[in-house]
């Protein structure tokens, strides 16, 4: 039985190698110089999502392995700092789908979720007892507005303001250069990990209107303990962006980013299957919905098999 996303959440990149099949398994041929060839071979079924760097050409064959195996591949720029393209395995479960669907489309659900966002956030958060989107928004706006004045004072630098201007890019200060690199790289990690899961990147709970409304969401979680920091550093650079993307890339080895998005957005969209008692049993403990087939879908009774004529009466 191949592992589910919840009991395994591992992610590669790959850069700079040529991905083919041969007779054992899928393997990445490193090219060390004119006559010397190594093989690496990679564990596949024990992926959940394969990221393809701008370096890696993958042939078709090597392609319908992780298909099988229920493994995303995700091209990516370098350093898998953004997410260019997706192919899914058809296999991939809907259940996380599923859940982002129905939270979202409820307008009730989709307030608790984006609470749930502003208290993983903030954890010391007081919130009232009946808050409105409204309200999480000034409260945010507050806070960060804080958090902005805190690292400016850190770094003796004078009064910030976030300006992301993309029509006057070059009249920009370092900080917001900085920022906006930094946040791009977030945006495309955050990507990968949501395709991964099968969920949709369109279908955000508090922003909305664009196909990346979800990552948006997503990458606000992280921004405080990544991105932020790491551009207020950058206050006195001579390339703000280029130094950014390089040290955002290089801290991921540190921040194991990618599984914790993943634990995350599971725990945001069925917050009651984030704990677990001695009396649970292993198919609690598991996704739960992972299906080995398509089913139907019927509004009374649920899943319904494939493969059965339910036609009535003679024909």
């Amino acid at each position: 039985m191949l592992p589910r996303v919840a009991d395994s959440l591992s992610f590669l990149y790959l850069d700079m190698v040529r991905v083919v099949q041969d007779d054992t398994g899928v393997c990445a041929q490193i090219q060390v110089d004119d006559h010397r060839t190594d093989l690496v071979y990679l564990p596949t079924a024990a992926l959940s999502c394969l990221l393809l760097g701008p370096g890696v050409p993958m042939t078709t064959p090597a392609l319908t392995t992780p298909a099988r195996h229920n493994t995303s591949v995700i091209c990516v720029a370098a350093g898998a700092v953004r997410a260019h393209a997706g192919i899914l395995p058809d296999s991939l479960t809907t259940h996380w789908l599923e859940q982002q669907v129905a939270t979202w489309a409820d307008p009730q659900r989709r307030l608790q979720v984006a609470i749930r966002m502003y208290q993983m956030r903030f954890k010391d958060a007081d919130l009232p007892e009946s808050v409105t989107l409204d309200q999480l928004r000034g409260m945010e706006g507050q806070r960060m507005k804080a958090f902005y004045k805190i690292l400016a004072q850190q770094h003796g630098i004078g009064r910030f303001r976030r300006n992301y201007r993309p029509d006057q890019w070059d009249s920009q200060d370092p900080v917001n250069l900085a920022l906006s690199a930094a946040n791009t790289c977030l945006y495309g990690i955050v990507h990968a990990a949501l395709l991964a899961l099968g969920l949709s990147p369109a279908l955000g709970y508090v922003h909305a209107g664009t196909q990346h409304a979800f990552v948006y969401d997503i990458a606000d979680l992280y921004k405080a303990d990544t991105t932020l920091p790491l551009a207020f550093a950058l206050h006195n650079s001579d390339n703000p962006e280029q130094q950014a993307r390089r040290r955002f890339r290089g801290d991921l080895r540190l921040l194991r980013l990618l599984p914790r998005i993943a634990q995350d957005v599971q725990s945001l969209l069925t917050p009651s299957h984030t704990t677990t008692t001695d009396d649970d049993s292993d198919e609690e403990r598991s996704e739960r919905r992972d299906v080995c087939m398509v089913h139907l879908w019927d509004p009374k009774t649920g899943a319904l098999p494939v493969g059965v004529n339910y036609a009535t009466g003679e024909a």
